[in-house]
């Protein structure tokens, strides 16, 4: 009854919150995210969108239809050379545009490594300021699809979690997909934005058709509880949220959701706050486990909330080996790892 009414509570709060913003519409995530690029497009005339087939709507239909509304000129194709999208990306912000880059896998950002972490991270310090390249927008899918294998997988979000400069989002469904994205188009400082591919057209949600932000850097609780806090985010939030189910069907254990969204900045006193009250704290993402985002989080976590912990802090994530095909579903972290985790945290 408590989770229940919590979730009512939750689910009231975002009705009025959307509907305060104006008059909103049925979308899934790729909509929600054409939706936010139509948005900058016709409120700031210096926005452009390029990348790999975007002037033909993407692989993914995010960009369908913003070519012929806005012209050839700011919706357009790019050679298939990632660092030579993400260096015209800096030079275009650094000359005062907003500059909105697609990488059409997250996979294919390596090539673009350096231009984003040795020029576009650290244009504004190694100029003192006189210039920078902060209104440069690196969009990318990201994580599993089912089939995606080797190079249509992977969640590389760790590698540029460890460079002052950037930001990093992760949105888990329609509503902050739209809000998260314009927020990072907003900021001042060069962002890459993750977006779930195997969410573009499974998770539905209304969605404001005005602009509106959510704030970068904060956490967002989508369930309290008391026993166990679970932390993740984009599409293994999805997975949390059914695994806290069970947990409180099957266990009586009372667990909390936390949707991270940001990973670099993160939220530490969102999550500290609420592992102090838990006393345990189980972290999941496909991403392999050695050198994840977890083992910040836990580290952090165990520096902070020692002497509040009641059992080792858990990491549930993709095992140490090349994302595989057929063989995807022992590879992901699904709900039954996640649950086994939770058992045997409950039970030290």
């Amino acid at each position: 009854r408590c989770h229940f009414t919590a979730q009512l509570i939750q689910d009231l709060f975002l009705f009025n919150f959307l509907h305060l913003i104006g008059p909103t519409q049925k979308m899934n995530l790729f909509q929600s995210i054409t939706s936010a690029l139509d948005n900058t497009l016709a409120s700031d005339p210096t926005a452009v969108i390029f990348g790999e087939d975007v002037a033909f709507g993407g692989v993914f239909r995010c960009t369908v239809g913003l070519r012929d509304k806005y012209g050839k000129d700011r919706v357009f194709n790019t050679p298939l050379c990632e660092q030579g999208i993400v260096g015209f990306g800096i030079g275009v912000a650094a000359a005062g545009a907003t500059a909105i880059a697609e990488i059409q896998f997250a996979d294919y950002i390596f090539p673009a490594f350096d231009q984003i972490v040795n020029e576009a991270a650290k244009y504004r310090y190694r100029s003192g300021n006189m210039y920078d390249c902060g209104k440069l927008t690196i969009r990318a899918p990201w994580g599993c699809v089912g089939h995606g294998s080797l190079y249509h997988s992977q969640s590389p979000e760790a590698f540029f979690a460890h460079c002052p400069g950037l930001k990093i989002v992760i949105p888990r469904g329609p509503v902050q997909a739209k809000g998260l994205l314009l927020s990072c188009i907003a900021d001042e400082n060069p962002c890459i934005f993750f977006e779930p591919k195997i969410l573009y057209r499974a998770a539905v949600e209304q969605v404001p058709v005005e602009a509106y932000t959510i704030p970068l850097t904060q956490a967002e609780v989508l369930q309290e509880g008391s026993d166990v806090t679970l932390v993740a985010w984009g599409t293994q939030i999805h997975v949390l949220r059914e695994v806290a189910n069970m947990a409180q069907e099957k266990l009586g254990v009372s667990c909390e959701v936390i949707d991270l969204q940001s990973i670099l900045p993160w939220d530490i006193e969102t999550v500290c706050k609420s592992v102090v009250k838990t006393g345990r704290l189980v972290i999941s993402h496909e991403a392999p486990v050695t050198g994840g985002f977890a083992a910040e989080i836990s580290s952090t976590v165990q520096e902070e909330c020692f002497l509040n912990l009641e059992a080792p802090i858990t990491r549930v994530c993709g095992y140490d080996t090349p994302f595989p095909h057929i063989f995807e579903p022992f590879y992901i972290p699904d709900k039954w790892k996640c649950f086994d985790a939770i058992k045997k945290m409950i039970n030290y």
